[in-house]
């Protein structure tokens, strides 16, 4: 007898066994299909994985599966291998996985179709007459029918009035018909175009030359200095694979950079372009993956879970800032949406194009390594030139609300001028901590090693690693004193600082707490292209790919912030906030300039950064990584744990690791770095510990996980701590 093998979205690690539902046809069941099944005490949608003749389930316990709810799989084959690969790759259970690649609604067991693709029409012959007087809420059905010819959804007879309930009876007696909505795919001949591209220089056609030449899968690193016209070799790229009837995925690493893309790609292609990120409501992204899955759409631009889209007809995907540490997800099933576009790209044998001012490392040594096609563009489109770069020694200066006397001056020389100043600084809120100033007392948070952030509107502390929140105290909780002061600047007083000395210009702020509403980002963005001369503040959401054409002057305030980070890609993050912070400024005609406020002015990294450009510090690095056994010279893993009470999480993984050790069948070359705990130990009330993993062999690393899996799933122990592993990690907190 056959049986269902079904991943189910839980935390085991394993596949279930079903017997197939009542009248279902098991030769026409394809892997990849939803099924209803029961699961406990509740019902889930699980997906098949095959159809067995043999299971290790006693017959008396084997239930039956509910429904089929697929004739085909809603993911193509090439998307099913690659969700397997990625639950197998990063160690994550495979029901999960999979329930993560599809949209939410297809998750909960809805019908793989767009919102109102089942609509009713009046019948060819219907007529008024036909109903009787007394009928009279069928008649007013059946006039609303016929009022819209072309169909109308229930959700929209509901909307004016109809009752749905008697639609049956209008269909018994031939006056209504329900039909099923066909998508428009009358737009695949029509010109793509709706505006003439700009002309490219040597360096950009020779990379739109190289993406298109090739056939099948080439993975791409392009590296192009801020301004250099990335995004228009995108979209000559583009433009190639779709006059050959092809589609284009682009990846972008957060909302906030979504709408500024999709004006772009929207002013040139005359072509449905659709938006997948996490703002639209589940019904708004089933229709939008449904229209790339169906060819309808061409273009398709979203965030990192856009990975999953299936496309009719792939032809090339682009990620766009691949060096940003947004496309790994850092929760749950913590894929990396950049490496996994370079799996699919392998799989759907299409090129895949990383695009980046400032590669990761883990990308260049890719490059240096020859996996990856480098193509490089090192001047600025048009005539506009590189900013200079100025490194302001702040030692011993006075410093206003974090403002020295000669950046103030600076900022006055440009807004004279008539031209837009930015200043970076990458804390949220008023100012970072609250402190005593008779006790020395700081406003920590109570459920995280973390001083509370004060926020003046509205006036309250607010901590931005757990979210807790409470008010401002009037004395100290230590000593009683009054003399709170806060201590350091963000954003919120820097502004009002800027306010108070140049009150006649306009001061903008953009942080996460300014850009929460509905379009307040493009709203912000408007107000800016404007072109009149203004105050940009704000944090690192204004560094990444905005184009400011009028901004000629760049203030970073605490550029210092990562050069002694406990996490070792700490250098890297600094070195890529600076340059792409800088590489807002003089990207048109005006020319740049770069300020940076440090307190190590004389700092190797930061004098060899500024001087010699991005290139040399990432070679610098990428050797000492080498030499120090780091990624990407190795494979690394961690095995995270937390416990409500201290200690636990830590002596759970001593547990397991002096367990796997003293085992004679476990791999060779595995490096163990701890149980330690984490930088940041205790975070929203739970007490953190992890262990690193680390080799130079990637199947070795991977068969100690699974050992390490196995261990910790069947410890009695494992039932006090929550524990995840996060292969290739990218925050080592």
């Amino acid at each position: 007898m056959p049986y269902l093998r079904l991943a189910i979205p839980s935390p085991l690690r394993r596949l279930f066994d079903y017997l197939p539902p009542k009248d279902c046809c098991i030769e026409r069941l394809q892997p990849g299909v939803r099924v209803r099944v029961p699961f406990g005490r509740r019902e889930v949608t699980g997906v098949l994985i095959e159809i067995s003749e043999i299971t290790e389930v006693p017959a008396n316990k084997l239930k039956a599966a509910i429904a089929v709810l697929d004739s085909t799989p809603p993911l193509p084959e090439s998307l099913f291998k690659l969700s397997r690969w990625a639950g197998n790759y990063y160690q994550h259970p495979l029901g999960d996985a999979l329930s993560q690649a599809l949209p939410v609604l297809l998750r909960k067991g809805e019908a793989c179709e767009y919102a109102h693709q089942h609509l009713w029409r009046a019948a060819k012959d219907a007529d008024i007459s036909q109903l009787g007087k007394t009928a009279a809420r069928q008649r007013e059905l059946l006039l609303l029918l016929l009022d819209h010819p072309n169909g109308i959804s229930e959700d929209a007879i509901r909307a004016e009035g109809g009752q749905t309930s008697l639609l049956k009876k209008l269909e018994e007696k031939n006056l209504a018909e329900s039909f099923v909505h066909k998508a428009d795919h009358q737009l695949q001949n029509r010109e793509p175009l709706h505006e003439v591209p700009l002309t490219l220089n040597d360096e950009q056609q020779t990379a739109v030359s190289a993406i298109t030449a090739e056939k099948g899968f080439t993975p791409y690193l392009l590296q192009g200095v801020t301004g250099s016209g990335k995004t228009e070799v995108y979209l000559q790229a583009i433009e190639h694979f779709i006059r050959e009837g092809k589609q284009a995925l682009i990846l972008v690493p957060e909302i906030g950079l979504t709408p500024q893309t999709v004006a772009r790609f929207k002013a040139r292609f005359n072509l449905p372009v659709v938006v997948l990120h996490s703002n639209l409501t589940d019904r708004q992204r089933l229709d939008a993956w449904l229209q790339a899955k169906e060819g309808v759409a061409r273009i398709i631009i979203g965030t990192r879970s856009a990975i999953f889209t299936p496309l009719k007809n792939p032809g090339v995907i682009f990620i766009d800032e691949e060096h940003d540490t947004s496309f790994k997800q850092q929760e749950g099933f913590r894929y990396n949406a950049r490496d996994l576009a370079v799996m699919r790209g392998n799989y759907e044998q299409i090129p895949v194009v990383l695009g980046t001012a400032t590669p990761a490392i883990e990308t260049l040594y890719n490059a240096r390594q020859g996996r990856y096609q480098y193509l490089k563009l090192t001047q600025r489109a048009g005539n506009a030139q590189q900013p200079k770069f100025e490194l302001l020694d702040i030692r011993q200066l006075p410093l206003q609300d974090g403002l020295s006397e000669p950046l103030i001056q600076q900022i006055r020389g440009h807004l004279q001028q008539g031209t837009q100043v930015l200043i970076f600084l990458n804390r949220r809120g008023f100012a970072p901590t609250l402190m005593c100033h008779d006790c020395g007392w700081l406003a920590d948070c109570k459920r995280c090693d973390a001083h509370m952030t004060l926020h003046r509107k509205p006036f309250h502390l607010h901590c931005h690693h757990c979210d807790s929140q409470r008010p401002v105290p009037n004395i100290c909780d230590s000593c009683s004193s009054s003399e709170l002061k806060p201590i350091g600047a963000g954003t919120e007083r820097t502004e009002e600082a800027l306010l108070k000395l140049f009150p006649e210009f306009p001061v903008i702020r953009v942080d996460r707490d300014t850009t929460q509403r509905k379009n307040s980002m493009q709203k912000i963005m408007d107000r800016v292209n404007e072109g009149k001369p203004c105050i940009l503040v704000g944090t690192q959401m204004l560094a990444k790919g905005h184009h400011f054409p009028k901004v000629t002057l760049v203030a970073i305030l605490n550029a210092d912030s990562g050069l002694f980070s406990a996490d070792f890609r700490g250098m890297e993050r600094t070195a890529q906030l600076i340059l792409q912070v800088s590489g807002r400024a003089g990207r048109a005609e005006h020319p740049g300039k770069v300020v940076m406020q440090t307190y190590h002015a004389d700092h190797p990294t930061i004098t060899s950064l500024v001087t010699e450009g991005y290139q040399a510090f990432a070679e610098q690095e990428l050797s000492q990584r080498i030499s120090a056994q780091l990624p990407p010279s190795l494979y690394c893993a961690m095995f995270r744990a937390e416990a409500n009470h201290q200690g636990l999480a830590e002596r759970f993984l001593s547990k397991l690791r002096n367990m796997l050790e003293e085992d004679i069948l476990q791999p060779n070359g595995i490096q163990w770095l701890g149980p330690l705990p984490s930088p940041m130990e205790k975070r929203a009330g739970l007490y953190r510990a992890q262990l690193v993993l680390q080799s130079r062999d990637r199947k070795a690393l991977h068969q100690q996980l699974q050992s390490i899996i196995y261990q910790a799933e069947i410890d009695p122990d494992a039932r006090k701590v929550r524990w995840s592993v996060d292969v290739d990690p990218v925050d080592m907190f």
